[in-house]
């Protein structure tokens, strides 16, 4: 068994951990007020993780599969793409209905240095991506990406995401000190590539 918190229930449904590694720095994520969500400490002790350390863990919560899982936590899920799809596969051939959807900051092809898309098709059925903001400059410096052409990049995968069919959503974070988000331009941004937008408020004290 994993001594990582790799598995995580949220209002009654189950989050994965896959990494605390992540290609930004967000000023505003929660990682950077606290250590734990719902009393479950988030920073793994190691990154050498398996899928099987995954599955191990979520086994016990399969009673709520129906409720869909969802891959967040205190990193970019995609760091771990091949763990993922593994993963992903597990949970579409044992519980075939679960619904799956993946959060994430849209790099996922940077990162892994190819278009990951394709390969996900019939194993995730969302992406939720952090749009941030409504030009560069502005995402930059929420964001405090370690990737070239960050907020570029974010959104063609967006686009990539929307056009091959998957349920695409695009959020930002309001109310946090200093964002000068433009809501409608972001959702315009969204819609734009084919996305649906969502507002998330700033959560002071973390979950």
């Amino acid at each position: 068994m994993s001594e990582n918190n790799l598995v995580y229930i949220l209002d009654g449904k189950i989050y994965i951990n896959l990494t605390n590694m992540c290609s930004n720095n967000c000023i505003f994520c929660l990682r950077q007020q606290k250590d734990d969500v719902k009393g479950t400490n988030m920073w793994l002790k190691t990154e050498k993780i398996s899928s099987d350390d995954v599955i191990e863990q979520l086994i016990p919560h399969k009673d709520k599969m129906a409720k869909g899982i969802t891959f967040c936590g205190y990193g970019e899920p995609t760091m771990k793409f091949e763990i993922l799809k593994k993963v992903s596969q597990y949970i579409k051939s044992t519980y075939p209905n679960t619904y799956i959807k993946v959060n994430t900051n849209g790099h996922g092809n940077i990162i892994n240095h190819k278009d990951i898309l394709p390969e996900l098709k019939g194993l995730v059925d969302e992406f939720s991506i952090s749009l941030n903001a409504q030009n560069e400059e502005l995402y930059d410096n929420l964001s405090q990406p370690k990737v070239n052409n960050a907020y570029v990049e974010m959104k063609k995968f967006a686009k990539e995401a929307s056009d091959l069919g998957f349920k695409t959503t695009m959020s930002v974070v309001s109310g946090f000190d200093g964002c000068d988000i433009n809501l409608a331009e972001c959702e315009n941004i969204a819609h734009s590539l084919g996305a649906e937008f969502r507002n998330r408020e700033f959560i002071p004290n973390g979950y």
